[in-house]
């Protein structure tokens, strides 16, 4: 491990005044890299892994515009007690419960199979609906699915059937 090693004097110089002795120290550090790696490894194989929970969203370019047929469009609003509103196109929301929510896209995306769905969220609402309505999308396989701001004339329609 550590090694000492003295110098031999090398005999008498003039002036008679002796030279110090130099004392050379070695130490082995390969035991402390063994140490090192070996901690290393430990920590790399019991620190459980966890991958980001994101999901990848295309946005589309800035001004683009796509016409859809309103027969085309089912629209899901989200007011802020996270009732969730349906239509599709200019007929008159009506409410879901959330455990009725997976039938109705379901059932909606077996008989148009054109068909895009647009969420819009209530600014007042929580973040935790949105999420829970786009898993619940993903889940059942509709990749046709938008989302845009609740606008001042939603509310208006929602107001008309009851909504909060």
């Amino acid at each position: 491990m550590a090694d000492v090693q003295t110098a031999e004097p090398r005999g008498k110089k003039k002036g008679g005044h002796k030279k110090k002795r130099r004392i050379s120290i070695r130490i082995d550090m390969t035991p402390m890299v063994d140490v090192a790696f070996l901690l290393l490894t430990f920590f790399m194989l019991t620190t459980a892994f966890s991958r980001p929970q994101a999901m990848e969203i295309n946005l589309p370019p800035g001004d683009t515009k796509i016409e859809i047929a309103a027969s085309n469009l089912m629209t899901l609003r989200v007011v802020p007690d996270g009732s969730i509103y349906w239509s599709i196109g200019t007929e008159a929301p009506k409410k879901v419960e959330w455990k009725d929510f997976r039938n109705l896209i379901i059932n909606q995306n077996k008989s148009n199979p054109r068909l895009v769905t647009l969420i819009k969220v209530d600014r007042h609402a929580k973040y935790q609906d949105m999420i829970n309505i786009i898993d619940e999308l993903n889940l059942d396989n509709v990749t046709r699915f938008s989302l845009a701001p609740m606008t001042p004339e939603d509310q208006q329609v929602l107001a008309k059937v009851g909504a909060q």
